[in-house]
């Protein structure tokens, strides 16, 4: 099983620019370490002969419809800054 330590996860929090204390990064790499055991856990998961699934429903498959590359809502200032909380 892969760990995780405190070290690894203070890297990535300050790659990510995110700020936790140091209790924090404890108990975050307590949490990933389990996150991790859960990936292991479905590596081993026997899936000979079961087939891959494109767009998350067998249906689907292939036959995704293409949308045209258009501008929407774009041009619409006070719709698009309507929910902002301030404008500058």
């Amino acid at each position: 099983m892969t760990a995780i330590d405190a070290a690894t996860v203070a890297k990535v929090a300050r790659l990510a620019r995110i700020r936790i204390s140091a209790d924090e990064q404890d108990k975050m790499a307590g949490e990933l370490t389990r996150i991790m055991g859960w990936i292991d856990q479905l590596g081993e998961v026997d899936v000979a002969g079961v087939e891959p699934v494109a767009g998350g429903a067998p249906d689907v498959g292939s036959t995704l419809r293409w949308r045209d590359d258009a501008v929407t809502a774009g041009g619409d200032r006070d719709a698009v800054t309507g929910n902002a909380p301030e404008e500058t």
